[in-house]
């Protein structure tokens, strides 16, 4: 059987170790892609999927900058100033799940399942698009306002978008699986509803001792459409 399948992700990045990547909360993305399964038993099948896979997570508030405002020096390895503004981190991977599959009827037509297995995810874009404008602190506080020459620096636009891609790793594995049910809509075609979860097992940050250590993780929803092609 071979069909596709598509539904809202709810990604967050998970872990941290240091203040760059902790305080991450789930954001929203798509996930989609094409789906094939090959039956070996009454109860028992391989499914690979090759999906499009929204990730990455949303921090909101009192957050380090990385990079110093225009127009002053660049901060010291390791030091940061803070602002109150919103960060999105938009990490989209092209990801093969292969999972083993079973099932048994409930009802007429009806199939419950349970799915698990490894994946693969491979980075096809990283962006970190933050918006607000915020003054700028020394402190994580946010009580001492950064001042130039004595006089505090005005509140600063955080609205921008960039491109992150070459600080992430290029792969990424981990597993995943879920539950679902089916419904036989006609002899040689499924209706698929189901519900995932995948946590990716290697750090997405290359630096990790300047940009700390976070894992991809999500819950997926989605309902999909299988075709037997072989009757």
């Amino acid at each position: 059987m071979a069909g596709v399948a598509g539904g809202p992700s709810i990604p967050r990045l998970s872990g941290g170790n240091n203040e760059v990547s902790q305080g991450y909360e789930s954001r929203l993305a798509p996930n989609f892609g094409v789906v094939g399964e090959y039956t070996f038993t009454e109860h028992l099948s391989l499914l690979a999927e090759v999906d499009f896979s929204g990730q990455g997570g949303v921090r909101k508030g009192m957050q380090p900058i990385t990079q110093s405002p225009a127009g002053l020096p660049p901060l010291p390895e390791g030091q940061y100033l803070y602002g109150d503004f919103k960060n999105e981190s938009i990490l989209n991977y092209l990801e093969i799940p292969v999972m083993i599959k079973y099932r048994r009827n409930f009802a007429e037509q009806w199939n419950w399942f349970a799915e698990a297995g490894p994946f693969v995810g491979f980075l096809l874009e990283a962006k970190e698009k933050t918006s607000g404008t915020s003054e700028i602190y020394v402190d994580k506080d946010g009580t001492m306002p950064l001042a130039v020459e004595g006089q505090p620096l005005p509140p600063q636009s955080f609205d921008q978008t960039t491109d992150v891609k070459s600080d992430l790793h290029k792969f990424n594995w981990g597993v995943t699986g879920g539950v679902g049910i089916s419904y036989l809509a006609t002899k040689n075609s499924q209706i698929i509803l189901d519900a995932r979860g995948e946590y990716g097992l290697r750090e997405v940050q290359r630096n990790t001792e300047r940009d700390g250590s976070s894992h991809t993780g999500n819950a997926v929803f989605s309902i999909g459409y299988l075709y037997n092609f072989g009757l």
